[in-house]
């Protein structure tokens, strides 16, 4: 049944029990470690609250807003740029190695650095993604119980709904929030629960399988795509290493799995704009070979696409590969939400960089080495873009090079 009649605060309120109870599975005694935008507050509040309801011993919460970060891109010294916190990465690592859970909160201006100098921005990023690896790890390795979950922020709800006076684009965000991420149902936890089982039995349909590649056809795109040795697919909730049940993404529409980072050949075109770091990027068409991106293209952000695959050794190779069904609610909402959350769970999508271990079998018990001798990639960088639309045909490959098909114009077979 729909609710109708809820205020915007009680609204608040679900979205906050969905990520502390489904999206964290936050344990009585964990402490949480939480990041959010000033404009976030309302949200952080609501989430803070129930995490404390649920026996959470201790919030601590990161706040970052907008201004300040112009505030560095405008008036900083240039060596300023390539410097990063390491040591607040290095603490929330110990935290997360002492067992606190991770939650974020996402709703960033995706056109914040739009106009900043493109090669500061590419310092400041590399910079960042260099002091945050040891934060980062426990998340890649799914060591901990951690989720991100969506605020509406009223720079990101200009961008989305430019022709609305800034209340209307604030409150039209919101509702599409709450929508997408299926809370405006009597009992979202109960949804959520049932939608994670629908999510699992397709993973479990996709091991079962074991597809050598996948073959992926559509309006600029023929690209044939092989899997990591021994990968695993995966969709919905998992259990962390800690041993809590999670589900990272609020919302998530996929299954995803690990390409192997020497095996992608051929032409891929974007479906949806990429909004990173501050900046957008458009039309991309990129050309694999052996696995690498050879030749790379946007009709807008260039420099920054450029910048981007310079990273690092692996983030030209692929992390990861996800199937998305065309209809999803995010899909059948008709926008596009310039947030990565949102917009991966919208479309199929392949991610430059990072590999996930846990879609490697055995994974989070294996070196770095080993998982890199299955396929996995490494990297600084772990970026989704999306490729899918109603257009999109999806074959799997076996082992003995039989062709199956997956999807067509976008959806389940």
């Amino acid at each position: 049944m729909i609710e109708t009649k809820l205020s915007l605060e009680q609204k608040l309120d679900k979205l906050a029990a969905v990520a502390i109870h489904v999206g964290l599975g936050l344990k009585p005694g964990q402490e949480l470690v939480m990041t959010a935008s000033v404009d976030t507050l309302p949200l952080a509040r609501c989430i803070t609250e129930q995490a404390y309801r649920a026996g959470a011993s201790l919030v601590t919460t990161l706040l970052s807003d907008d201004a300040l970060t112009l505030a560095r891109y405008r008036y900083s010294r240039d060596e300023g740029f390539d410097h990063a916190p390491a040591w607040l990465y290095e603490g929330m690592a110990s935290a997360f190695h002492k067992g606190s859970a991770r939650l974020a909160i996402t709703g960033a201006d995706p056109k914040l650095l739009s106009n900043e100098d493109t090669a500061k921005v590419s310092r400041a990023n590399r910079a960042n993604s260099i002091a945050y690896r040891p934060a980062l790890e426990p998340i890649s390795r799914h060591d901990i119980n951690w989720t991100i979950v969506a605020g509406a922020t009223p720079a990101w709800a200009a961008s989305m709904f430019p022709n609305d006076a800034p209340d209307a684009a604030l409150a039209k965000l919101w509702e599409a929030i709450f929508f997408t991420s299926r809370i405006d149902v009597e009992d979202p936890v109960a949804a959520w629960k049932a939608h994670d089982a629908g999510l699992q039995k397709r993973a479990a349909h996709l091991n079962e399988k074991r597809y050598a590649a996948l073959h992926y056809q559509g309006p600029g795109t023929d690209f044939r795509l092989g899997l990591a040795d021994d990968h695993m697919w995966m969709g919905g909730g998992t259990e962390a290493g800690n041993g809590v049940y999670c589900i990272p993404n609020i919302p998530t529409e996929e299954v995803f799995t690990t390409p192997h980072k020497d095996r992608a050949e051929g032409t891929v075109t974007a479906s949806k704009p990429l909004s990173y770091m501050g900046t957008m990027i458009e039309d991309i068409q990129v050309r694999f070979s052996e696995g690498r991106i050879v030749d790379a293209r946007a009709h807008r952000g260039q420099e920054v696409l450029e910048k981007l695959l310079d990273t690092d050794e692996g983030s030209r190779r692929l992390g990861e590969a996800a199937l998305v069904p065309h209809s999803s609610p995010i899909s059948a909402s008709g926008l596009t939400f310039l947030n990565t959350l949102f917009d991966e769970n919208a479309a199929s999508h392949i991610a430059l960089g990072q590999a996930y271990a846990d879609c490697v079998r055995n994974g989070s018990k294996l070196s770095p080495q080993e998982l890199a001798a299955k396929g996995a990639n490494e990297s600084l960088i772990h970026v989704d873009w999306m490729i899918g639309n109603g257009a999109l045909d999806i074959d799997g490959i076996t082992h003995s090079g039989t062709v199956e098909p997956l999807m067509r114009k976008g959806e389940w077979v």
